[in-house]
């Protein structure tokens, strides 16, 4: 079983200590995170589309040889595909799942392989919440500020207009971090989220 244990604030990403709510504390699982790097949060639907699926693999493996790191939550659909496609090519990757890191408290149970391939690879998972608390309602939304204030960037991939990927990204303005957003078809609901945000002049348009 893996040993959970609290980082010393030298070993968080550099970003998350210059938010204005970080956490007391970061409890992690496997190598810490470098505290020097470019991070890449990488979020969207649950459900994503083919297109969805697509593009997050042709994105994050497109990266494969530069010194990024892709966040994400581990969570079905864009989560776990953008963790998946670092894994592919070689790219570390971390994780704040939406949980504590007692192994039967990390959401989703479908996912805990995928935690331990991410592990193994040298990335980590990264959770501000006592060891056994399961995912909820609240803990998602909380855990979303971290990923949104320990990367340079978030990606979002698809959403619809009230998904919790878009609360990420309005973190992401707050911490006066860059937005990235894929455009989708104007009848897809799930590109409804990435649209509306490339309509204000804050959110660049990813295409390649």
């Amino acid at each position: 079983m893996h040993t959970i244990f609290e980082l010393n604030k030298n070993q968080w990403p550099e970003l998350l200590l210059q938010i204005n709510d970080p956490p007391k504390r970061l409890y992690c699982i496997g190598t810490p995170p470098p505290q020097k790097a470019i991070y890449l949060t990488v979020i969207g639907s649950r459900t994503p589309t083919d297109y969805g699926r697509d593009c997050v693999h042709q994105l994050v493996t497109g990266l494969a040889g530069y010194p990024i790191i892709i966040v994400s939550g581990l969570a079905v659909g864009i989560d776990g595909l953008a963790h998946e496609a670092a894994l592919e090519v070689g790219i570390k990757t971390i994780s704040f799942p939406g949980s504590g890191l007692n192994w039967d408290a990390i959401y989703p149970s479908q996912h805990r392989a995928l935690a331990n391939r991410i592990i193994s690879s040298g990335g980590c998972l990264l959770s501000e919440f006592k060891h056994e608390q399961t995912g909820t309602f609240w803990s998602f939304p909380q855990r979303n500020r971290l990923m949104a204030g320990c990367s340079q960037a978030t990606l979002i991939i698809e959403g619809k207009l009230k998904s919790g990927s878009l609360i990420t990204t309005k973190q992401a303005f707050d911490y006066n971090r860059s937005v990235l957003a894929l455009p989708g078809a104007i009848n897809n609901p799930l590109s409804a989220g990435p649209n509306m945000l490339l309509r204000t002049p804050s959110a660049i348009a990813i295409t390649c």
